[in-house]
């Protein structure tokens, strides 16, 4: 009986560090940018943009390029939250002993 009360205590520890863990990323601001950072979008780990900024010089383009950059600034945000995201919940995950292929839902 003992282990099992063991395991459901680690259980609920590592439930209460992963909350934790994701209200922090959520609070994570993470920027993307396109051409060279003439375009940047700040993202929070929730994926909620926080601010846009778009240097002069690229508002003289036509508006197809700088929707084409901002949609590539977007991107690069996103795939930046992702991997800050993995990042910091692959810490939590390391102590545990999962089988093989076995992936938690992050």
């Amino acid at each position: 009986m003992k282990g099992i009360n063991d395991l459901m205590q680690q259980a609920q520890k590592m439930q209460a560090d992963m909350q934790k863990a994701q209200e922090e990323l959520a609070k994570t601001e993470v920027t993307g940018e396109a051409a060279a950072g003439l375009v940047r979008v700040t993202m929070t780990g929730r994926h909620d943009v926080k601010r846009v900024r778009i240097d002069d010089s690229v508002l003289s383009e036509p508006r197809e390029v700088l929707e084409d950059l901002l949609a590539a600034a977007v991107n690069d945000a996103v795939r930046r939250v992702e991997a800050h995201n993995r990042e910091s919940m692959a810490g939590l995950a390391s102590g545990l002993n999962l089988p093989p292929g076995f992936k938690l839902p992050f």
